[in-house]
């Protein structure tokens, strides 16, 4: 199950206690403070996993902590600090907060971290009050409380072309005739439930990876079938590959309304590269009406210019820079460098 959408509460460690503690030795009946200070409470992690493909995690679990820090005690002993809490999530999440919708942390790269919640600073014990008027203090200060939030969390997946196409244009037969991908293929519209991605290989080890989402219809914008919803998932690819089946009975207006769909939802997203090309090539029925804006017609059944299209989306990917994801870096306690 594909889920790009989940909400969660976080809550990190709370300091331990600082502790009140005098010397108590044979031959030493006074002596000094010797309480030592909490520990600092764990931190909440995000880890970007490899392995995880969505938030379907997240689905039942919503709620996760940090272990506190323990509290400090005699012999200046510091108490232990608390376990942090790593939660991993599937490269592309985004984080935001969930009463502002301010945009927190953005999880692009493979083994990427970020505190989300950094647990809260460890008590003082009453060593450290010692002074020369005050030889036995008996004060001691508790520990931090940790951060809390409340945060959404949004899937965004990362490829480098996106297809885009309404129902039944043939996007993910393209997907599984040039990718090890296995999509759900049939002569119905809404095949495609969610979003795929495969990769494409190329010569000298290279390759580029495409990812379907499900067919736009006129009025999607205003939530008329199911590809508005997974538009997201193609926010961040470098190149849209546009499909306008050779079966349409206006190719013209077709385009104009994917296009016009794509502007609804960002005019970013409808400023990016973009190559338009014909499916289906195969068929008999072909429309009489041509596509200028279109670069060549293809059939991914019978494979007709599949080698030819896949070579012009490489020459088009080198023409548009690689994608550069802000990544920011933290230390945690331990000195340990960190990133969000």
């Amino acid at each position: 199950m594909f889920i790009d959408y989940a909400t969660l509460t976080i809550k990190a460690g709370r300091g331990g206690d600082g502790c009140v503690s005098f010397r108590r030795e044979k031959f030493v009946p006074k002596g000094g403070p010797d309480g030592g200070d909490g520990g600092k409470g764990g931190d909440v992690i995000f880890v970007v996993d490899p392995n995880r493909t969505t938030l379907l995690d997240f689905r039942y679990v919503h709620h996760f902590e940090a272990e506190n820090g323990m509290h400090g005690s005699g012999n200046k002993m510091t108490g232990r600090n608390g376990k942090d809490c790593i939660i991993p999530v599937p490269q592309g999440t985004l984080v935001k907060d969930k009463e502002t919708g301010e945009i927190l942390a953005d999880l692009t790269s493979i083994g990427q971290k970020w505190i989300a919640a950094k647990g809260g600073k460890g008590g003082k014990g009453n060593s450290n009050f010692a002074t020369s008027v005050n030889r036995a203090p008996r004060k001691a200060t508790p520990g931090k409380e940790g951060e809390e939030k409340s945060l959404i969390l949004e899937l965004k997946l990362i490829a480098d072309v996106g297809l885009v196409g309404k129902p039944n244009a043939g996007k993910s037969t393209l997907l599984a005739t040039v990718t090890a991908a296995r999509p759900k293929i049939a002569d119905y519209p809404f095949t495609t439930l969610e979003p795929n991605l495969g990769i494409v290989p190329l010569p000298e080890f290279r390759s580029f990876v495409m990812a379907d989402i499900p067919g736009l219809i006129e009025g999607a914008s205003q939530g008329k079938g199911l590809g508005y919803r997974f538009l997201r998932h193609i926010e961040r690819t470098r190149l849209l590959l546009i499909l306008i089946p050779m079966d349409s009975e206006n190719p013209k207006e077709e385009l104009m309304m994917l296009l016009n769909e794509l502007n609804h939802y960002s005019e970013e997203l409808v400023k990016k590269p973009r190559l338009v090309v014909r499916s289906k090539s195969d068929l008999i029925s072909q429309s009489s009406i041509e596509l200028e804006e279109a670069i060549l017609s293809f059939s991914a059944v019978t494979h007709h210019n599949i080698k030819e299209l896949i070579y012009r989306i490489d020459q088009e990917l080198k023409t548009i820079p690689q994608t550069r994801f802000p990544i920011t870096t933290f230390e945690n306690e331990s000195g340990q460098e960190l990133y969000g």
